[in-house]
């Protein structure tokens, strides 16, 4: 099997998986990343561009180097390197999840259930739910889809 059919299969199963399984409740990857980047920041930080740069290098130079250990490791087996494609892919795909947190919003301003859609908007955004009203609260999740469309789905399959 050709390396482009290998990316081909394991990018497809990895969606495949984003759609049945959407994103893990607890020990998700991305989050476990992360948390690794924090924990270089505290021990790194200082207020310099230098040591900027030398937490972007060790943070994804780490998860390069990571990779690139996996990818050697499952090389000689075909079936392997779907896997690891799809684990990858299904890992940073966040389309379901993110279609799961506007449809929960909907349906709480659908109900008329302002403070509940409130709630459950930092699942989805970064802004102040509390100074929203229900038609700032659905601009605010278009938004947020539209944009983590962007991120979450189209750019983790092309990059």
């Amino acid at each position: 099997m050709r390396a482009d059919r290998v990316f081909a299969y394991g990018a497809a199963a990895g969606l495949l998986g984003d759609l049945l399984l959407g994103d893990p409740r607890r020990g998700h990857p991305v989050a476990a990343f992360g948390r690794a980047a924090g924990a270089v920041e505290r021990v790194l930080w200082r207020d310099h561009r230098g040591w900027g740069a030398l937490h972007t290098a060790v943070c994804a130079g780490g998860a390069v180097a990571l990779g690139a250990v996996a990818a050697a490791a499952v090389r000689p087996s075909r079936v392997a390197s779907v896997g690891l494609t799809a684990a990858a892919t299904w890992a940073v795909v966040g389309g379901t999840s993110l279609g799961r947190e506007a449809r929960a919003i909907g349906r709480f301003l659908d109900a008329g259930d302002v403070e509940g859609a409130r709630a459950r908007l930092p699942h989805l955004c970064g802004r102040d739910p509390q100074a929203l009203d229900p038609d700032g609260i659905a601009r605010a999740v278009v938004e947020s889809v539209a944009e983590n469309t962007s991120d979450a789905v189209v750019g983790a399959l092309v990059w």
